[in-house]
């Protein structure tokens, strides 16, 4: 296996790693903006608050996207364990 295979797997790694995190962090980063403006706007300031909030956003986000999510994961590692005796045999 040479260098160039092994930057093009850790690049498909990392950009699969964005792709299934990115939707949980916007949602949370969402909501907890939303939730600091609400405290500034009212002076409430409960450190607690945003916990529920963003625990909520995280369960809606993979009720709806976990398939997708699961079916990348697998699609990716059948791929990767499909290459496994090519990248043993020198390309």
């Amino acid at each position: 296996m040479d260098t160039n295979t092994t930057v093009n797997l850790v690049g498909q790694a990392i950009v699969l790693v964005a792709k299934l995190a990115g939707p949980v962090l916007v949602a949370t980063l969402a909501v907890g903006l939303l939730i600091s403006l609400f405290q500034a706007v009212t002076s409430i300031q409960e450190f607690t608050l945003t916990f529920l909030p963003k625990l909520v956003a995280v369960a809606a986000i993979l009720a709806v996207a976990g398939h997708w999510m699961l079916t990348q994961l697998v699609d990716y590692t059948q791929q990767l364990y499909g290459t496994i005796p090519h990248l043993l045999n020198g390309g």
